[in-house]
């Protein structure tokens, strides 16, 4: 009889994590950012019919990147246990820590189990407060681990380098364009360092909006909208530079 082969526990969470990331690298990138009214999604995403970012409760939305039959079923779930917690006790007794916490036992729940692969998903999960300084924004890998961010994250295919090029250039109480504009011109960069160009038509935006008089504060920001605001803010730079260019003229 032979010898089984034998593979370390730390070997095995290893090759699993390895798999994981390799999965969730081949996927598109998606930002988030605060600005001074709410939070933004922004979601290089060319399908109008599979969306990587969607709402999950009032105040509460959901965003990911990896397999999206993997992170569909994810946030059906999170639905599930958002709208029973807040029938059974109270609309305010749903918070974003209580679903993270939720996706962080389920991620993990698999991640550990030898008898099913990892899910090849990174999880975003923001609630919007009263104020800036209450907005929550909890990132979840896929081994099940939960990451406060605070201003600005990326998660998919090229997070690292999109993400330190957010945290250098993202401010407090931007304005929606701004901030939109920011994260299309992170999401445009390349890993070799090159830029291309993303039009409205690429791009799944969402907001969540603490301004909004509803109760739900999730809203898209789709076709003419989302247009006009890529103009607004692209002129705005250049204005900038030829105002800049005018001060050195007379001088």
């Amino acid at each position: 009889m032979s010898t089984p082969f034998y593979v370390s526990p730390q070997q095995a969470m290893a090759d699993r994590a390895e798999y994981a990331r390799k999965g969730i690298a081949r996927g598109r990138s998606l930002v988030v950012l605060q600005y001074a009214d709410g939070i933004v999604f922004v979601a290089e995403n060319p399908s109008r019919a599979l969306h990587k970012v969607s709402e999950i409760y009032d105040r509460i939305a959901f965003a990911a990147t990896g397999k999206y039959n993997e992170y569909e079923s994810l946030r059906i779930g999170g639905t599930r246990y958002a709208d029973l917690r807040g029938y059974t006790y109270d609309r305010a007794d749903v918070t974003a820590r209580g679903l993270a916490n939720l996706y962080a036992q389920t991620l993990g729940n698999i991640f550990s189990s030898a008898a099913e692969k990892p899910y090849e998903v990174e999880l975003l999960v923001a609630e919007v407060g009263e104020t800036p300084a209450d907005d929550e924004i909890y990132r979840l890998p896929h081994d099940g681990s939960i990451i406060d961010e605070h201003g600005s994250v990326a998660v998919g295919g090229n997070a690292d380098q999109i993400s330190s090029y957010l945290s250098q250039r993202h401010q407090d109480g931007m304005s929606l364009g701004e901030a939109l504009r920011l994260a299309v011109e992170a999401l445009s960069r390349e890993s070799n360092g090159s830029e291309r160009a993303l039009t409205s038509d690429q791009l799944e935006v969402a907001v969540l909006d603490r301004t909004r008089p509803q109760q739900r504060k999730f809203k898209r920001v789709l076709g003419a909208q989302l247009a006009r605001l890529l103009e607004e803010s692209a002129p705005a730079e250049g204005g900038e530079e030829a105002e800049g260019a005018a001060e050195g003229g007379e001088e």
